[in-house]
């Protein structure tokens, strides 16, 4: 296991344990949501406002060890977590600032929306199935065991981002800011000429990202370093919503509607890998 020197020298026989053990009861005292959070709409003006603690307030403790090692996880997972990932993504592509930043799916607003139904699956899942979902879908790969310090470092920095939130609520912030349904179609052909201005410098004109020393500054929009095609951000709607809010890198909020929803068309025209609850054959 790759934890971080400052938490290895401090780690005591049955941590893990008795974190997972933990996490397990914080779990199970969370009231299961009737709706799906990617399908609830955006949330009213009058949402309540939540802002995640400073990184600087995690508690020297074990417990803290662990929220350092979940964070280091989330923002490096090729290092951290290499073994379950099959492309060159890490956790903090799609939530960015660390699962901190508001509109781009922070961890916070996530962490207490579940237990939920999920009509993707068809069932009740917890926060740690919603994992099982990123790494399959996001990440093209495979569930870190639930008792590992993968998965339970991800819940204890979640848990950790969450302090305060109330449970259930709607919070302003969750998810990505839904985006209008544009005067026009979403085109392709216009989304291409959108990605050539504002996208092609950060992801390539292959949409294959851009490295430096071997590892992904910018990430891969298509192609089998990317997300397969059972991600959210595969459907339109959803990487429209993203794009939005979020791109270009420090310009949220400058492209229109019509250019979101645009260059998400785009994207997704590209081959990526298959769903792999269809997967027939190898990946594109």
């Amino acid at each position: 296991m790759n934890m971080p020197a400052r938490a290895s020298r401090r780690m005591l026989p049955g941590m893990l344990a008795a974190l997972a053990a933990t996490a397990g009861i914080a779990q199970a005292q969370r009231p299961a949501s009737a709706v799906a959070p990617e399908e609830l709409p955006t949330p009213p003006v009058d949402a309540i406002r939540f802002v995640p603690p400073d990184e600087r307030t995690i508690p020297d403790s074990p417990l803290g060890d662990m929220i350092r090692f979940g964070r280091d996880v989330f923002v490096e997972t090729q290092r951290y977590a290499k073994k379950y990932v099959g492309n060159g993504l890490n956790c903090v592509n799609c939530h960015l600032d660390a699962g901190r930043r508001a509109g781009s799916g922070p961890l916070w607003a996530a962490y207490v929306a579940y237990p939920a139904f999920r009509t993707k699956n068809q069932q009740i899942n917890t926060y740690e199935q919603r994992l099982d979902g990123c790494f399959r879908f996001s990440m093209n790969g495979t569930m870190p065991p639930a008792d590992s310090a993968v998965v339970v470092g991800l819940v204890s920095y979640s848990y950790w981002l969450a302090t305060g939130a109330p449970v259930g609520a709607q919070l302003a912030g969750r998810g990505f800011p839904e985006v209008p349904q544009p005067a026009l179609a979403p085109d392709a052909a216009r989304g291409a000429e959108v990605y050539g201005t504002h996208c092609v410098a950060c992801h390539g004109a292959d949409g294959g990202g851009l490295k430096a020393q071997g590892a992904f500054v910018f990430p891969p929009l298509w192609g089998r370093e990317s997300y397969n095609a059972g991600a959210g951000m595969h459907r339109i709607n959803t990487a429209a919503a993203f794009i939005k809010a979020n791109m270009p890198q420090g310009q949220g909020g400058t492209l229109s509607d019509q250019e979101a929803w645009d260059v998400a068309a785009f994207v997704n025209k590209h081959p990526r890998p298959a769903d792999p609850r269809v997967r027939k054959g190898p990946a594109k």
